[in-house]
């Protein structure tokens, strides 16, 4: 009787070992070095990453593993700790191989408790390849080839531990700072690489398709753009331009030009924007007051650009209040800490003011040179200033280095324009109608979809805004939708400029003040006694006399008498 009772326990004891070791299996993924695999981490799991038959001439081992936006822990040991693990959306860990070891395993687990989904690689190295971060005195890991990043609105810093030379299998590594001969890490060099992601794609099919292209040295030498080359003697760091909603992979590759050989960083990436956020996040990332703005913005700019010289006053309110609202918007942001809606808001408002008061003087005083050669003058000169340094120009060390050079060199460019316009103020105007307008439709079509175009003047806005943004990379993506918008840019302006032209090469250069019409009216006016309208009363007069009408009885004077038939 009693084996009966022990059966069904030992049955559900055996179950429970076998359903374990499945468990263990289950959680155990094989990696193949060079070979990416797509790895899922369930709720308080731990997954056993396994590499096996490694060559000889293998020294050491890089695992790299990336999700899009959730964290993931890599470690050496089962259980995580401080030193032996890394938590982020792209982390890696450096494994330097024992003499007789031909297997590998390390763990990945998720520290949030949520499943997580990412895809890995393993890289290995041999011993004359430089090991990335194993000179490390500022993180956690010992080893640490990971490339950090921190974003904010204007500029994204990337930050990386020194690499040492390579060493064989059981051999000590080369001391770090003893001296900085030939034969220690300080002939090390560090490419510093970025890889763009389609723009407007925020899938993670799309991400990890990048990573596939770059996570190696060949793929991020062939596929990425080399930005600078780092000396070991430079500070391991690199600031960029922050372009939100945009996700580039940066990588460092570190060079030893002794030995020929080279080795690569973690990859890393961002968006400069947040997926977690509730309000602002990368799919909403476009705000609805600026759609708002930017969309009347793009409409007047259409108008602009067709109607622009025909309706002179109509272009003078659209220059004036482009050129009030963009500076009320630097002065407002770098003095107050408002909320960005608000800014705007008042910004557009002193916009409205500025493009009335613009108006107005050319009412009053019907001077084309104060507000054709100077404002709308400046207007163009500016947007060509900013395409010039939009360009690799712009990121000429020089540039960079010197607020003071770069300021003068775009102050330049922007005060010859309007020299031209003393010349020809006509065509001036009519091109910068055709110009201004023209990228005002590029920045409507901005706001509800991403084109680099916008960061022709975001840039020098920018650098207005910040005081650290001149030591930043401004490269950004050419790709398909912005060649797209180039076209638009150009067939737009010449349109525009061929058929006002057309429309005014038989009509006066610019129309009269209606102020010094009236003036000229009401001269004539009293000096030509046989003018009809010389014996007619004044506005004033007439309204004078209505107001007597309505409030004063006509008394009768002397006597009246019947007309006689």
């Amino acid at each position: 009787m009693s084996r009966w009772i022990w059966f069904p326990l030992l049955l559900l004891l055996l179950l429970q070992l076998v359903y374990e070791v499945e468990a263990q299996v289950e959680n155990r993924v094989i990696f193949l070095p060079g070979r990416f695999q797509n790895v899922s981490i369930s709720q308080n799991e731990t997954v056993q990453a396994v590499v096996s038959t490694i060559p000889s001439e293998v020294a050491f081992i890089t695992l790299q593993f990336h999700t899009q936006h959730r964290n993931a822990t890599i470690s050496y040991t089962r259980m995580p700790g401080l030193g032996l693990s890394l938590t982020a959306v792209d982390s890696g860990l450096v494994s330097a191989l024992r003499r007789d070891q031909t297997s590998l395993t390390l763990f990945l687990s998720s520290p949030d408790g949520n499943t997580v989904a990412g895809t890995g690689v393993i890289l290995s190295y041999s011993s004359t390849d430089p090991v990335p971060g194993a000179c490390n005195m500022e993180f956690d890991l010992e080893i640490d080839p990971n490339i950090y990043i921190h974003y904010n609105l204007y500029e994204t810093t990337i930050r990386f531990a020194p690499a040492n030379l390579g060493y064989e299998r059981d051999g000590a590594p080369p001391a770090c700072s003893q001296s900085t001969g030939a034969d220690t890490r300080w002939r090390l060099q560090y490419d510093i690489y970025q890889y763009f992601l389609p723009e407007n794609d925020l899938s993670e099919r799309s991400l990890f398709t990048g990573f596939q292209a770059v996570a190696d040295k060949q793929g991020m030498m062939e596929n990425g753009k080399r930005v600078m080359t780092l000396e070991s003697t430079d500070v391991s760091s690199m600031v960029f331009n922050s372009i939100p909603g945009q996700g580039i992979i940066y990588s460092v590759i570190v060079r030893d030009p002794l030995l020929n050989t080279s080795a690569s960083y973690v990859p890393a990436h961002t968006y400069a924007c947040s997926f977690n956020s509730t309000l602002d996040s990368c799919q909403t990332l476009g705000k609805i007051s600026t759609k708002i703005f930017f969309t009347i913005t793009g409409l007047a700019g259409l108008f602009v650009c067709f109607f622009g010289h025909r309706f002179f006053k109509c272009e003078l309110f659209c220059m004036g209040f482009s050129f009030a609202a963009f500076l009320f918007f630097i002065l407002i942001t770098r003095t107050t800490e408002l909320d960005y809606d608000i800014r705007l808001t008042l910004s557009a408002v002193l916009g409205v003011v500025g493009g009335i008061i613009l108006v107005m003087i050319w009412w009053r005083f019907g001077s084309v040179v104060a507000v054709v050669v100077i404002v709308v003058g400046l207007m163009l000169g500016f947007l060509l200033a900013s395409v010039v340094l939009f360009t690799p120009l712009g990121d000429i060390n020089v540039f960079r280095k010197s607020d003071a050079v770069f300021w003068v060199t775009f102050c330049c460019v922007t005060l010859i324009v309007p020299l031209f316009f003393v010349r020809w103020p006509r065509e001036g105007n009519i091109t910068t109608c055709g110009i201004v307008g023209a990228y005002a439709v590029v920045l409507a079509v901005n706001a509800y979809i991403y084109t680099s175009l916008s960061y022709i003047t975001l840039n020098i806005l920018k650098r207005l805004l910040n005081n650290t943004f001149s030591a930043v990379f401004t490269d950004v993506p050419f790709q398909t939708i912005d060649y797209i918008m180039i076209t638009v840019w150009v067939v737009l302006s010449v349109c525009g400029i061929v058929l006002q032209l057309y429309r005014e090469r038989s009509r006066p250069f610019f129309p009269p003040s209606p102020y010094l019409m009236w003036q000229q009216e009401r001269e004539r006016r009293k000096t030509n006694v046989l003018d009809p309208s010389h014996h007619f009363p004044s506005l004033p007069s007439r309204l004078l006399a209505r107001v007597r009408q309505l409030t004063m009885r006509t008394e009768p004077v002397g006597e009246h008498t019947p007309l006689l038939l």
